[in-house]
């Protein structure tokens, strides 16, 4: 069974066209992990406070963040898809975050197969709904676990995406190539 962080690469194009490893579900409570091991998704817990992903989410292949786990990335989409599922996707935004005091930015990316999507090409075409939605799941999604605080930091452009996800791919290539 093939590792879907270290065998699959990075993307067709990146950093203009990444895939996502989608680990958990627009609309769900449940936090899935991908686990290199097993090679499969587990669940890694239910969300202690009521509140569900506002689409899917997941990681980048083959990179490596500064928080020390493969890079994260929301995919915009209108309907879930499925733990594991492999989506080719454009990242658009970065949403900065600190997460208990370490930075643990996002990749917002929109699924390079939808055309729902194709006028969503940098974070001005994302809805000031969206950006709130989003920020407001990842300020509040830890609230009720003991001890745990996030913050997010801002939004930032297509470019800052492409030049973390470049970052996240060069960290992985000096920790694990």
């Amino acid at each position: 069974m093939a590792n879907l962080w270290e065998d699959l690469e990075t993307g067709p194009n990146p950093p203009e066209e990444i895939y996502a490893v989608v680990e958990c579900l627009k609309g769900e409570r449940n936090k899935y992990e991908y686990d290199k091991d097993i090679p499969g998704v587990v669940l890694d817990r239910v969300l202690h406070s009521n509140v569900h992903y506002p689409s899917d989410y997941g990681f980048i292949p083959q990179s490596y963040y500064d928080d020390e786990d493969p890079f994260d990335v929301l995919v915009l989409v209108e309907d879930q898809t499925f733990p594991g599922c492999v989506v080719e996707a454009r990242p658009v935004a970065l949403m900065k975050m600190d997460d208990d005091g370490e930075k643990d930015d996002k990749v917002i990316a929109v699924p390079s197969e939808d055309p729902r999507y194709d006028d969503v090409q940098d974070v001005d075409d994302l809805t000031d709904q969206q950006k709130a939605e989003i920020s407001e799941f990842f300020e509040t999604y830890k609230n009720l676990e003991a001890g745990k605080q996030t913050e997010t930091l801002g939004w930032e452009d297509k470019q800052s995406a492409m030049d973390a996800v470049e970052h996240a791919m060069e960290l992985y290539e000096e920790k694990f190539a």
